[in-house]
């Protein structure tokens, strides 16, 4: 990797790992003691890693100038590698949460492992770790293809991947010490927040660099959902996570939020985390791989661009829909239900331009797994969002909300379609970008593609059904006006269903895994037989001519 970088590139690599290590040091020296501390000695230790990763190949040669004529897909092939591992790491603990629902005995006698903790390491790892790597690994490769523009340097991808990474990994050890905002989505404290605006600052200016350099005059839609996923994100980071540290030493801080302001502030932050991480970030790669897969151009690229339109107004205002019953003023909740109802009709257009673009193509999907886990996808994104927006209706609400058929929503979304969809992907970029003609096994990504299926239709059927169960056991009364259930008598009925969520997530942890061994017997495969497969693919005409 320091080989590939200029030397002007390592000069500043190394002041960014200087002074990585110098925050660190500070973190450490200044947070003895307290949680804070032992993140510093994280930051220090891959600041001084880094050092000495630069140092040794600091008198590489310059990096010939013949690179500029082809695409840079290092960082893309690190960030699918990232992805692979943190899908393992959060499907293994979210397995083990589904288990301990069932038994929780099967936990140990120490803090990290309880329930509390171990749940936010689930959500991160899949979503951020598994999801965001993903994302960002993609959206490196569809740029360059889409725009005929090579990334504008060697050092920035790299300071985004590692960096996001980090700071993963800094939220995760950090929810096993008890440090979290105390939020839905559990966010890590002040620092780490400031570490993820860098990088993400740096991730947006990269992109939008690469745009600005492209030979393609028009930006295809891809480049669309990508950007509004970046700079979205970014501003719902900040915003979100507005708070005051009680010291330079210390892990506390207090929000600049409170009440039902910070409540609002927080489902406006988390519908949109939906929205724009887990909704326009997808899109972007199903636009970009579903037609490439298919070799069909896509149905109506106009209606791409429209769709892309609506979500990004509507979805902006329909997290209040999460706060239904609350103190909440009534005419908040109401504008969320308007416009979660009014969301159907960009996202069916996008479900329902993927599903057209195989028309023509359906034998395809017969014989192609990789693009039956795209086709999936579709079909569950036009599923989650229907669902999404029915729940959103007041009436609706009033049985669904606090109950597990919100878990079997969101899971059919996170599994159905983002998981799906990434998987997808992958399976077609791996052996594009190690020159290899097909994945590793045909057979093994079939075998992926049944067990992340089955897996996905027993968890989401069994929270489907417990949800149900559980809204009508607690709305029943008996004929004297008293709740004709306790707490108990619903937790004794929602068991056969969490066994079942359990055995699904177990089985998707099992298609993870064997994805895992036919990417990494496939990338062993070029490298055994094509001592040169590490080298950039050559620039060819842009994927994807613009227009319909």
């Amino acid at each position: 990797m320091i080989a590939q970088l200029t030397i002007a590139e390592r000069r500043l690599a190394l002041s960014i790992l200087v002074a990585v290590a110098l925050c660190g040091l500070l973190l450490t020296v200044a947070g003895q003691g307290d949680p804070i501390g032992v993140h510093g000695l994280i930051f220090l230790a891959a600041g001084v890693a880094g050092i000495f990763v630069v140092i040794a190949g600091y008198l590489s040669p310059e990096p010939s100038a013949e690179r500029l004529q082809s695409y840079y897909d290092e960082p893309t092939k690190f960030g699918i590698a990232m992805a692979m591992a943190w899908a393992v790491v959060g499907l293994f603990v979210g397995d083990w949460v589904a288990w301990l629902l069932v038994y929780p005995e099967l936990t140990f006698d120490a803090g990290w492992a309880s329930f509390g903790r171990i749940r936010p390491i689930h959500t991160t790892g899949v979503i951020f770790g598994f999801g965001g790597n993903a994302l960002i690994a993609t959206s490196f490769y569809v740029v360059q293809r889409t725009s005929r523009a090579r990334l504008p340097d060697q050092l920035s991808p790299w300071f985004v991947l590692l960096g996001y990474n980090l700071f993963c990994l800094i939220a995760v050890t950090g929810y096993m010490m008890g440090i979290t905002q105390s939020k839905e989505y559990a966010e890590p404290e002040w620092y780490a927040d400031i570490w993820l605006v860098v990088v993400w600052v740096t991730y947006f200016i990269l992109y939008v660099r690469t745009l600005a350099r492209r030979k393609e005059p028009h930006i295809y839609v891809s480049n669309w959902y990508y950007m509004a996923f970046i700079l979205v994100v970014a501003i719902l980071h900040i915003v979100n996570n507005l708070a005051m540290p009680i010291s330079l030493g210390q892990a506390k801080s207090y929000s600049a939020f409170s009440g039902v302001q910070d409540a609002m502030t927080q489902w406006w932050y988390g519908h949109n985390a939906v929205a724009f991480f887990l909704t326009a970030g997808f899109l972007g790669m199903m636009y970009y791989y579903l037609p490439k897969r298919a070799d069909r151009p896509i149905y109506s690229y106009r209606m791409s661009i429209i769709s892309f339109w609506g979500i990004t107004f509507f979805y902006m205002w329909a997290g209040s829909h999460h706060l239904h019953y609350t103190a909440l003023p009534q005419w908040v909740q109401s504008l969320g239900v308007t416009f979660s109802v009014m969301l159907l009709v960009p996202s069916w257009a996008s479900a329902g331009n993927a599903l057209l673009t195989l028309n023509g193509a359906w034998d395809k999907v017969r014989d192609d797994a990789t693009l039956r886990f795209m086709m999936v996808a579709a079909v569950f994104y036009g599923l989650s969002t229907f669902e999404g927006s029915f729940m959103a209706i007041r009436q609706v609400n009033a049985l669904s909300h606090y109950t597990d058929w919100t878990v079997g929503h969101v899971h059919a979304g996170a599994l159905g379609w983002v998981a799906m969809i990434t998987f997808g992907a992958i399976y077609a970029t791996v052996p594009w970008l190690w020159k290899r003609k097909a994945m590793y096994s045909a057979g093994l990504v079939e075998v992926h593609f049944w067990l992340a299926l089955a897996g996905t239709v027993i968890y989401v059927f069994s929270m489907w059904n417990s949800g149900i169960i559980q809204g009508l056991m607690w709305r029943t009364y008996n004929e004297s006006g008293t709740l004709a259930y306790s707490f108990l008598d619903s937790l004794v009925a929602m068991r056969p269903y969490y066994i079942a969520r359990a055995i699904g997530g177990l089985l998707f942890l099992i298609g993870a895994l064997v994805g895992c061994y036919n990417i990494w017997m496939t990338v062993r495969a070029a490298h055994l037989h094509d001592p040169a497969a590490d080298s950039s693919v050559p620039v060819p005409a842009p994927a994807h001519q613009p227009g319909e």
